[in-house]
């Protein structure tokens, strides 16, 4: 009989074993995160979403905050990355001159466009966003460790587009704008019953579409200097 020709399977290496097993661990622990918080997740609810053995995910993670840390970062990184090549190359397409609703595009675009196109993983990991932020006992220090470079980044371009305004303006102006993305990013749904669904939490491009303009309306308002109310 003649001899088939297989192509031989590829197997893996230990490190893209390593690589996959990892992986895993986050997307399970990312989901869960998002929908527990830190204190409402134990590693074995992790193993079990993994389909593994609670020492298995010890053996990656030697205790839960470690974990969470890692499930935090490992996106933070991207959308950090991609907001500051997008507010500096707007910066540079507009030779330094750039308007309040341009530096705003740029920060929020990109970053609804992750939300809305990069699938559930991306969506659990906003409403895990959401849920440090309003943390007040260790969310603070996460979201500055995390995205502090890129917030300034935004404060900068927002500053040359409003040289009048007092700095204290910009960064209430900011303080709210932050606010709004992180409900937005919460998806809690209330949107979807206060409007009987006409809007929908996980419509990221109807938030795109409005938020900015939105927003830049409201900086331009209070960033006015006759407009400002006394303190």
């Amino acid at each position: 009989m003649p001899v088939e020709n297989r192509t031989p399977r590829k197997t893996r290496t230990k490190a893209e074993k390593r690589a996959e097993t990892t992986e895993q661990i986050l997307d399970a622990a990312e989901y869960l995160f998002s929908r527990n918080g830190l204190h409402g997740v134990t590693l074995k609810e992790v193993a079990k979403v993994v389909g593994v053995h609670h020492t298995l995910v010890n053996y990656y993670y030697t205790d839960k905050q470690q974990l969470f840390d890692a499930v935090f970062a490992r996106r933070a990184a991207v959308t950090s990355e991609r907001r500051m090549q997008a507010l500096n190359a707007y910066d540079a397409a507009v030779k330094g001159k750039p308007t309040v609703e341009g530096a705003l595009h740029a920060y929020l675009d990109t970053d609804l466009d992750l939300y809305g196109e990069g699938g559930e993983g991306w969506r659990n990991y906003g409403a895990l966003s959401a849920q440090v932020a309003n943390t007040p006992e260790w969310g603070a220090e996460m979201m500055d460790k995390h995205f502090d470079p890129v917030v300034l980044r935004l404060i900068e371009l927002l500053r040359k587009a409003l040289p009048d305004a007092a700095d204290e303006d910009i960064f209430w102006g900011y303080h709210f704008l932050s606010g709004a993305l992180m409900l937005t990013l919460a998806r809690t749904g209330r949107i979807d019953r206060l409007s009987g669904g006409l809007c929908q939490s996980d419509d990221y491009a109807a938030v795109k579409a409005r938020m900015a303009l939105f927003m830049a309306a409201g900086f331009h308002k209070i960033c006015t200097p006759k407009t400002r109310q006394p303190t």
